[in-house]
């Protein structure tokens, strides 16, 4: 066991990955995307834990990618970086992805996306309402993780407690910014603090991941000897943020802090060969990590080991 200790294709159009501050709009249904129902939720057991992650939203950005990740590093180098993972330097796809996890005696959901209409279609994708959630985690206050907690002033999720970092709150309630006081304040008496090892509920520990933000938070899952991290924003893209950590990403609000984090986290991962979800993976989102020498990492998405 690792001691971390630091813890139908409808597709919804959303705003690509926005600050806190930033206006986040209701997504809309992509169009030419009908399918399977089940497809906006991926569905498999770790331990005695059914995990879901959800698509509460994507959307393709034709923008510079470089205005956002690597942005410390030379035009020629990203997009040889690019070209050698068969990905366009000149344009990107965004995905949000909360997670629900049931564990027995609760429903836990991490993170709300852009808004309350989208994670209440992408729940029940997963034959879920909001009415079900018994326990909200948000793992840090970027409007895209916060976006679905209140829904026209009312709460989304009436049946629930929630859990975030004591030191994310902190900052945020200190920062009058208009949309955490709109979104998280209203729920603060019914919210628990936790800091880096604080858990959850049993099986469900928090993993202090600052950089990003002053107090982003990872969770560990455990449950029967296996283990699941679910690392939020830790790394935001599978090549130009995970398979190099050292890359400036714009919304890293400290930028050699997330770094660190990336190194450490991902280095656990590599070590111990335990899946990560990551809330802009490429959906369902969930996969492994391993080294490519120094400093550096390949993501090598989940096919079929968590279903067996």
């Amino acid at each position: 066991m690792t001691d971390l200790n630091l813890s139908r294709r409808t597709l919804l159009a959303g705003a690509a990955a926005l600050p806190l501050g930033a206006a986040v709009g209701a997504p809309a249904i992509a169009a030419g995307h009908a399918g399977p129902k089940n497809s906006m939720q991926h569905s498999f057991a770790i331990g005695d834990f059914e995990v879901s992650t959800l698509l509460a939203g994507t959307r393709t950005v034709e923008d510079d990618p470089q205005g956002i990740f690597g942005m410390n590093v030379g035009a020629d180098e990203f997009k040889a970086v690019s070209d050698a993972n068969f990905i366009p330097s000149d344009k990107s796809q965004f995905f949000f992805t909360p997670t629900v996890v049931r564990t027995g005696s609760e429903v836990v959901l991490f993170d709300t996306g852009l808004n309350a209409g989208g994670i209440t279609a992408a729940l029940d994708q997963a034959g879920l309402t909001p009415e079900d959630i018994t326990i909200v985690v948000i793992t840090h206050m970027h409007g895209d993780h916060i976006g679905g907690l209140m829904n026209e002033g009312t709460a989304t999720f009436p049946n629930a407690r929630y859990v975030t970092g004591q030191v994310e709150y902190d900052h945020w309630a200190a920062a009058g910014n208009e949309r955490f006081d709109g979104m998280v304040k209203p729920l603060a008496e019914k919210m628990s603090f936790i800091g880096d090892g604080g858990s959850v509920v049993s099986g469900i520990t928090g993993v202090a991941a600052f950089g990003h933000t002053p107090g982003h938070m990872g969770y560990m899952l455990e449950s029967n000897g296996e283990q699941l991290f679910l690392m939020a924003d830790l790394a935001n893209h599978y090549v130009w943020s995970l398979a190099y950590p050292d890359w400036e990403v714009r919304f890293d609000m400290d930028k050699a802090g997330a770094a660190a984090s990336r190194k450490k986290v991902l280095g656990m991962a590599a070590a111990d060969k335990f899946p990560l979800v990551g809330y802009h993976m490429p959906f369902p989102g969930v996969g492994y990590v391993t080294t490519e020498g120094p400093g550096a990492f390949h993501y090598v998405p989940a096919t079929y080991q968590l279903m067996l």
